[in-house]
């Protein structure tokens, strides 16, 4: 028997447990229904792509996930200045903006300028009405080799580091990095000590 004062196992067993089992037989019809409505908003949004605007690249919050990039909501106005695009044209052109998000590093902002650079090189513009063309708009042998672009806009790939393989020499060999390492600790523990009993001495000295 098992010891001290515990509860007499009692498992409750006859529930009418059929009734709270939950089943997904519409998994199926479900998937045929969301291909079907990704395909109706394709044709209604064309010649625009399907997974809509160009977003930032952006680094992950918290030490946990910084080292991987993702697509951010929207490129910063500081970041649509340099690539030389006016806040209220980025979103007719199909560019996400952000106006909360701010620039941390000179890295992030160079690489989505270079980003939106390259989205500018490769955009083609419709006009509004098509007799009426206007300055920036695309030409008329752009436009008839336009076709829709399926999946994200300039897809974001994370990049795996380089390990670069070196043989061990001789002089690598004879350092003592711990040594080395619990020598630097000692020399920055004492500096305040060294200090004081070098300007004691020299006190003295003056004497």
């Amino acid at each position: 028997m098992v010891k001290h004062n515990n509860v007499i196992p009692n498992g409750h067993f006859k529930k009418d447990w059929q009734n709270y089992v939950k089943t997904w037989f519409n998994q199926p019809a479900r998937k045929k229904r969301r291909r079907t409505v990704r395909q109706k908003k394709a044709v209604t949004i064309f010649p625009r792509p399907t997974a809509g605007p160009l977003r930032p690249v952006v680094h992950g919050q918290t030490v946990r996930y910084n080292m991987k990039v993702r697509a951010g909501r929207g490129f910063t106005l500081e970041e649509l200045k340099a690539a030389g695009i006016s806040k209220k044209l980025a979103p007719t052109i199909g560019i996400a903006v952000d106006h909360r998000r701010r620039n941390k590093s000179l890295e992030s902002l160079q690489a989505n300028v270079a980003r939106l650079n390259t989205f500018k090189a490769k955009l083609v513009v419709f006009p509004r009405r098509s007799r009426k063309v206007k300055a920036g708009d695309s030409t008329a042998e752009e436009l008839a080799s336009v076709t829709q672009l399926q999946g994200p806009v300039l897809p974001i790939v994370n990049q795996k580091p380089t390990v670069e393989l070196v043989t061990i020499t001789e002089d690598m060999k004879a350092v003592k990095a711990y040594s080395k390492l619990r020598v630097e600790r000692m020399n920055a523990r004492l500096v305040g000590i060294r200090k004081k009993k070098a300007a004691e001495a020299e006190k003295e000295e003056k004497k």
